[in-house]
């Protein structure tokens, strides 16, 4: 089972920017999905194996860019613009079958990384 790490959270002021990363012990195929305080976990953005498919939750778009570099196993969600609204912790996870919006689809979670945008 692959295990994954995320860093790069932070605090930084709206309209700024932040690099998270995800470090897979093995290459996958990613999704990053976010949870704010009292809400549930919620899609933000995934990446195809091979990096051509890509595909963003409608608020993150024009805002947000999934990465990948396969020879790190490393997949990256660059934010930019940042909004208060972005503040959650943001979670990578390796998608293993079905729906990639439906956290059921997934089947190992990183521990999250924490990204606050004040106003």
């Amino acid at each position: 089972q692959v295990q994954l790490s995320e860093s790069g959270g932070g605090l930084v002021q709206a309209g700024g920017s932040l690099r998270l990363s995800c470090a897979a012990s093995r290459r996958a195929t990613v999704g990053w999905f976010r949870q704010a305080p009292g809400k549930g976990r919620e899609f933000v953005a995934f990446i195809s194996w091979s990096g051509i498919t890509t595909d963003y939750v409608d608020s993150v778009k024009g805002r947000f860019t999934i990465s990948r570099d396969n020879a790190k196993n490393t997949i990256y969600l660059q934010m930019d613009s940042l909004k208060p609204e972005d503040t959650a912790v943001y979670h990578c996870a390796s998608h293993r079958i079905g729906s990639y919006y439906d956290t059921a689809a997934y089947d190992t979670w990183g521990q999250g990384t924490q990204v606050t945008v004040s106003s």
